[in-house]
């Protein structure tokens, strides 16, 4: 019997997308199937989950910028 799962299209970076199959790999709980480069189809019911643990690794890998607005007002 086929057996139908509800899914997301998901389209991101190359960059993006590696870290996705990386969380994935852990349980393969979030991707369905691996369209190409930038695709992939994501269980409906994960996404929010998904996009959760990504925030959460992007900030663990991406350092803080300091805010400060006015900088581009001092070159003239």
């Amino acid at each position: 019997m086929v057996r139908a799962i509800k899914g997301t299209l998901v389209e991101c970076d190359p960059s993006i997308k590696s870290i996705i199959i990386s969380i994935d790999k852990q349980n393969n709980d979030y991707i369905i199937e691996d369209l190409d480069e930038t695709h992939l189809v994501i269980k409906d019911n994960m996404v929010n989950q998904l996009k959760t643990e990504l925030d959460r690794r992007l900030k663990e890998n991406v350092p803080a910028i300091d805010d400060d607005s006015d900088s581009d007002q001092d070159a003239k």
